[in-house]
């Protein structure tokens, strides 16, 4: 790889010197001033001479991943804390495994530059057959693949339109909130150009505006609806974090006294658990206890930034009036069966709310009534550890330097019980559910927030899939701590249906964790089979090893699920239907 870097030619950059930029000391430069920090690269011949130009940037680290795949999961990760990530790999080999990953950023809407590097700029007017395809001259195949799961692409194969079309990609992911791709030739990163000589100018990005007179009339609207209801609830969504709104959010909830509620899927997002009016996650059947049956009594609600989605809803089983209900969208209010107030911004809109709303807790008084706070869990049994005293456990570890992410499968629903301290950060990944998602993810996230300690809950199954990148945490010097539950199989798919497909080959776990680590690292490991074994591991993990990569194997029974993962099984494999489902 040295050699032929060599032959490439190697850059010599500095920053100061903008009258020998090339377009990879520009790309890189762009990434630094947006705020990226580390880039999650996989290399391949056609990026290696675009990686040397970026490495060379001051401002950027590079973190090597195992495959292409969890890079992308990394930058996702990355994208959560940091507002923005960015991966680099090769060309359609390296994009087509990137681009599950891709999609489910897109799904939570996070802006991530994906850069590949792609094929020589003389091929694409060639018709000769290139490696790394599937053997057809048509360099478009990862282009119209990346089409759909992006909201912009940038095909860089000429230098006159290299720097316009760079920075439209960067400045439209970063307005819309949605990766991006960028395919630039092999053999222009070293090119300069009388666009990359001046130091850049700002990116250009215009911002979003409300309709002035709509946002007064929807909040109107909304307050005359809400302020006529007896016993009014607030429920907060995904969508709060790309609208931005999470202040407005709260100036709304402390104006109004309603209860707040969230959707499983903003946990831990905005909307602080210490609040005084937090009532729980609604999540339909599953809610929080006693959050359901206020939610669901209320003569009004009101969504802020929700998806509705049969993971969010249980199947579709929400109990809900449509009538009751305002729907709050980053850009649009519906009020019950109409109006619909369109160019309307949310945080525009909330703030505009709070001004007209009367003071309510007719609901929260009813909440607090009826709440009976949960019991401790019995004492375990020597073996094997029950899932409800892991998780009793990991509540105690929980505090504003720490990071829950909770991976597809049970651990979603036992995190999803997690109360949350102020600042204590939580991730999940629930419309896409890409299992595997949480190793890269918890990588990138550590790498953005290295003042927190990342808490990662995954499952045997999900971990196979993405294990490899528990490597690059320790080459990084990550000190996670990561609980791998170790009950043979793929627990979730047997809460829905079971078969012989659910149960995988199992794995020496620690060992493989420590043949990553391979002496060259600060890696700890243990098995944990009994309630006093996880005590001892856990204070090994927050005291001795408090700046280890730490990893727990935790075996638990194949049948040890929570209620929640029990009652969504029935749901999203029953017939039931919410009036809910054909909402916006």
């Amino acid at each position: 790889m040295a050699s032929l870097s060599s032959a490439l030619g190697s850059p010599k950059y500095n920053p100061a010197n903008y009258n020998q930029a090339t377009l990879g000391q520009y790309l890189a430069r762009r990434l630094v001033e947006i705020g990226v920090k580390d880039i999650f690269t996989v290399p391949g011949d056609s990026n290696l001479s675009l990686l040397d130009y970026l490495i060379a940037e001051p401002g950027l680290n590079n973190i090597g991943c195992c495959n292409e795949l969890n890079a992308g999961y990394a930058a996702d990760g990355y994208a959560r804390h940091r507002g923005v990530g960015a991966c680099v790999v090769t060309f359609t080999v390296g994009g087509l495994s990137l681009i599950n990953a891709v999609a489910g950023a897109y799904s939570e809407n996070l802006p991530v530059i994906c850069v590949v590097g792609g094929p020589h700029s003389d091929y694409y007017a060639s018709h000769k057959i290139i490696h790394h395809t599937i053997g057809l001259p048509d360099r478009s195949q990862e282009l119209r693949c990346f089409q759909t799961v992006t909201c912009y692409q940038a095909v860089v194969n000429r230098l006159e339109d290299a720097q316009e079309q760079i920075d439209t990609a960067i400045s439209t992911s970063l307005k819309e909130s949605l990766p991006v791709y960028v395919s630039i030739s092999c053999n222009l990163a070293g090119s300069s150009h009388p666009t990359f000589s001046l130091k850049p100018i700002p990116l250009s990005i215009s911002p979003r505006l409300s309709n002035k007179l709509g946002v007064e009339a929807a909040a109107e609207a909304a307050a005359t609806f809400l302020n006529k209801a007896v016993k009014p609830v607030l429920i907060g969504g995904p969508k709060l974090r790309v609208a931005k709104a999470g202040d407005a959010f709260l100036e709304f909830a402390n104006a109004s006294a309603y209860p707040l509620a969230v959707m499983p899927s903003a946990k831990g997002l905005l909307v602080p658990e210490n609040h005084p009016h937090f009532i729980g996650t609604y999540w339909g059947s599953i809610s929080s206890p006693f959050c359901r049956e206020t939610v669901e009594s209320a003569d009004a609600y009101i969504f802020v930034g929700p998806v509705f989605s049969d993971g969010t809803t249980v199947g579709h089983s929400l109990l809900l009036n449509k009538d009751k209900a305002i729907i709050v969208q980053p850009d649009r209010v519906v009020i019950g069966n109409g109006p619909a107030f369109g160019c309307v911004l949310m945080k525009d809109f909330l703030q505009e709310l709070t001004k007209r709303i009367k003071k309510n807790n007719t609901a929260f008084e009813n909440y607090d009534r009826i709440f009976v706070p949960a019991g401790i869990p019995h004492k375990s049994r020597p073996k094997p550890l029950r899932a409800n005293i892991l998780f009793y456990y990991i509540q105690k570890m929980l505090s504003s330097q720490t990071v829950v992410i909770a991976e597809t499968g049970d651990s979603l629903f036992n995190c999803q019980n997690l109360k949350l301290p102020q600042n204590c950060g939580y991730e999940v990944q629930l419309l896409y559910s890409s299992i595997g998602w949480s190793i890269g993810a918890t990588l990138g996230y550590a790498q953005s927030a290295p003042e927190k300690r990342v808490i990662a809950c995954i499952g045997d199954g999900s971990f196979q899939m993405t294990a490899q990148d528990v490597s690059t945490m320790i080459r990084n010097g990550q000190k996670n701590i990561i609980f791998l539950i170790n009950n043979g199989g793929y627990t979730m798919e047997v809460g829905i249906h079971d078969g012989p497909y659910n149960v995988i080959k199992n794995w020496n776990y620690t060992t493989l964790v420590d043949a990553f680590c391979n002496g060259d690292g600060n890696c700890w490991t243990a098995k944990v089979r009994t309630e006093e074994e996880l005590i001892k591991a856990i204070e090994v993990a927050t005291g001795e090893k408090k700046d280890y990569l730490c990893f727990l194997e935790v075996f638990a029974h194949r049948c040890d699920t929570s209620r929640e993962l029990l009652q969504f099984g029935f749901n999203t494999t029953s017939s039931s239907k919410s009036l809910i489902e054909a909402w916006p």
